[in-house]
């Protein structure tokens, strides 16, 4: 069974609003590296239009630095599955999610591959009270925020985690890894 892997950028105040992390090359390095991990992306709606947005090819001359294009590139042709009850159809290279939530994740879990990939805010609060999520990692940013939406807000039971793995970067940002105790 391949793992769901789930990444997400947080501030020391707990904020994980994309707006208040400052992006790197270090970062957007990293981010390309997890991908790389993975054979598909699970995307909410909100998650995917936003990333849609940002990162569909071709960008416009001169609208990102040129360190951002490896990432750019790599999320552009990543398959992905959306979730969404209320989208009629997606496309960049995505097909629509539909139905139970657990079944439908547990299948592609069982499909073979390197893994998948999670990354936004609600469709984990979802996935972690399903106890689908194999692997968290919060990659914490040096920065308070005062603001902004927390991760796992109304989660239902305690998710107890055992550090795997944790990486420093030159920002200050701090990679840690966890597999859920079970």
């Amino acid at each position: 069974m391949q793992p769901l892997r789930y990444s997400i950028n947080v501030t020391l105040d707990g904020c994980c609003d994309h707006r208040a992390i400052i992006p790197d090359e270090d970062l957007h390095r990293h981010a390309v590296e997890n991908l790389n991990q993975a054979d598909a992306l699970l995307l909410g709606r909100v998650t995917y239009e936003m990333m849609e947005a940002a990162w569909r090819q071709p960008a416009r001359a001169g609208t990102r630095p040129d360190w951002m294009e490896p990432f750019a590139r790599t999320i552009d042709a990543a398959k992905k599955y959306v979730v969404s009850s209320t989208l009629d159809r997606v496309d960049w290279n995505a097909e629509l999610v539909r139905g139970d939530l657990e079944k439908a994740v547990q299948q592609l879990k069982r499909e073979p591959g390197k893994g998948l990939f999670v990354g936004g805010v609600k469709l984990p609060l979802a996935l972690a009270e399903l106890g689908l999520i194999d692997e968290y990692e919060f990659v914490v940013q040096p920065r308070l925020a005062g603001h902004g939406p927390t991760l796992f807000s109304g989660l239902s039971k305690h998710v107890d985690l055992r550090l795997v793995s944790r990486q420093e970067f030159g920002s200050g940002a701090v990679a840690m890894r966890y597999e859920p105790k079970r």
